[in-house]
């Protein structure tokens, strides 16, 4: 499998972004929309945070806080660690795999282009798998 940048995963996002004014319940609304598990925060276009899932979970549903008035800059993660868009995806699934976090924001002059996760190391191999699958198939009629 050839060694993939950074910059070529996140080449076409448009990096899914809140203010840190943002309600969680906001918030919630348009990682679902944009089916993601995380989210950039940011102050302008610089990043201060991130806020995932787990955030949500942990700081604010086990906490009890309301999610119509809690905002993002009081549950995300501030200052995440980031990578830069030059690296190879190797080494963002290495950081994100002893960090413990599956997002990891990518980012260049601290602006973010946009983000990998754990997900993103499956999809060149389940397109490699798909394509060997209807190798087979075709191979057999």
């Amino acid at each position: 499998m050839p060694i993939r940048s950074l910059r070529s995963i996140v080449a076409g996002q448009t990096p899914i972004t809140a203010s840190k004014t943002t309600t969680v319940v906001d918030a919630a609304r348009l990682m679902m929309r944009h089916n993601v598990g995380a989210l950039l925060v940011v102050d302008g276009t610089r990043l201060i945070g991130i806020f995932t899932e787990r955030d949500a979970l942990f700081r604010l549903v086990a906490e009890g806080r309301n999610p119509a008035l809690t905002r993002v800059a009081d549950v995300m993660t501030a200052h995440p660690q980031t990578v830069h868009p030059d690296e190879p995806f190797g080494k963002a699934l290495r950081m994100m795999y002893e960090g413990k976090f599956r997002h990891l924001p990518v980012v260049e002059f601290d602006r973010p282009l946009g983000m990998v996760s754990v997900r993103d190391a499956l999809d060149e191999d389940l397109y490699e798998l798909r394509v060997d699958l209807e190798q087979r198939e075709t191979m057999r009629d």
